[in-house]
């Protein structure tokens, strides 16, 4: 049973689409940058859609799916409404939160299991980064539905003077993966909350798996 047919009735999601191209796939750490942009950015187009906060009330469910480039165009054309996000070789699809149970056909038909781009090349430092656990031995689309809640979580509690200067500077988003002890240490000084799963998929319930780290002290009012 996927991550997806797991969620309770009336739970909201938030999908996200990871484009994975058969020819020449982005490496991991871009696609999970990309995917975890295209969350914010999904909301950052309209924060005044109701559906957000109920969302966030909740689980802040998100269901990462991968398309080929045949695909991930179609549904680009199907659905206006989406954030697109590019960092580095990666590029994702990010959506309001939708039904659970009523997700659109095209959308459901996606692959969620499985999802694996290769280690490639690795994004250079940025001021802001999403730092996972990398004794997880997560898939490409678990360590971006994680990356995604973290920096979800930080724009949602950080200031909004940080977020501003942080969006006027082009989102620049860094990925890590550290090996547990770092990853803990790393976690006291974190930008935002760190996030325990549900366990739903690959990784025990309560395992830690992702938090922000801001990575270059900024003056005040700036990113």
């Amino acid at each position: 049973m996927s991550e997806f047919t797991r969620r309770g009735a009336g739970e909201l999601v938030q999908p996200i689409i990871l484009l994975v191209d058969r020819e020449e796939p982005a490496s991991a750490q871009h696609g999970i940058a990309a995917a975890a942009l295209a969350s914010v950015q999904a909301y950052l187009q309209d924060p005044g859609n109701p559906d957000w906060q109920r969302w966030a009330e909740g689980a802040f469910a998100k269901t990462v799916r991968r398309a080929d480039a045949k695909m991930f165009a179609k549904v680009l054309a199907a659905f206006p409404d989406h954030a697109l996000a590019r960092v580095g070789e990666g590029c994702a699809a990010g959506f309001p939160p939708m039904e659970a149970d009523g997700l659109p056909k095209l959308l459901a038909k996606l692959q969620v299991s499985g999802t694996q781009l290769p280690a490639g090349n690795p994004l250079p430092a940025q001021p802001l980064s999403i730092v996972l656990n990398g004794s997880l031995d997560m898939s490409t689309g678990k360590a971006a539905a994680q990356a995604a809640h973290a920096l979800f979580a930080w724009l949602l509690q950080s200031k909004a003077a940080v977020v501003q200067a942080w969006i006027a500077d082009g989102f620049p988003l860094g990925v890590a993966a550290l090996p547990a002890k770092d990853f803990r240490k790393g976690a006291r000084k974190s930008a935002g909350p760190v996030i325990a799963d549900a366990g739903r998929t690959e990784i025990e319930p309560g395992s830690t798996t992702a938090y922000v780290m801001r990575t270059k002290e900024r003056p005040s009012g700036t990113f």
